[in-house]
């Protein structure tokens, strides 16, 4: 049986983890967190991308063509803005979980809207980075 492919998105600022907002990101890089997921998921073949750029989002996204099992996507501050993210993951087949480091609802009020919930197959918020373990617990 082959592994299952499985591609994390993460959107701007993210690269900031581990200097950025401790107090709400924590103190740990993603580059970091990404080795240890690696070794609890050896059984799933992760890939991860991040970018700054909205449009290599959308890239990213149409460009699947079937090859990943499953996205894990944290957006950033494009999850409350991009029609155009969400267009992107409204025409793709391959299942969407959306991950927010933070819990949206107890920031500010711009943050408490996501453009993308609706068009994703489940949504994991406030968990911090383990809800990128959970995301992926759902496509195991």
């Amino acid at each position: 049986m082959n592994a299952k492919q499985i591609l994390i998105l993460n959107g701007p600022n993210l690269n900031l983890l581990g200097n950025r907002e401790e107090s709400i990101y924590g103190a740990k890089s993603f580059e970091e967190f990404y080795v240890e997921l690696e070794s609890k998921f050896d059984t799933i073949s992760l890939n991860y991308c991040q970018t700054n750029y909205e449009g290599e989002l959308v890239t990213q996204l149409q460009n699947l063509n079937h090859k990943y099992d499953g996205i894990v996507i944290n957006a950033g501050g494009y999850t409350h803005t991009s029609v155009a993210i969400r267009d992107a993951i409204k025409s793709t087949l391959t299942p969407v979980i959306e991950v927010h480091i933070s819990n949206l609802l107890a920031r500010e009020t711009f943050r408490h809207e996501s453009m993308l919930s609706a068009v994703c197959q489940g949504c994991i918020f406030g968990f911090g980075l383990k809800g990128y373990e959970l995301a992926l617990n759902y496509f195991k």
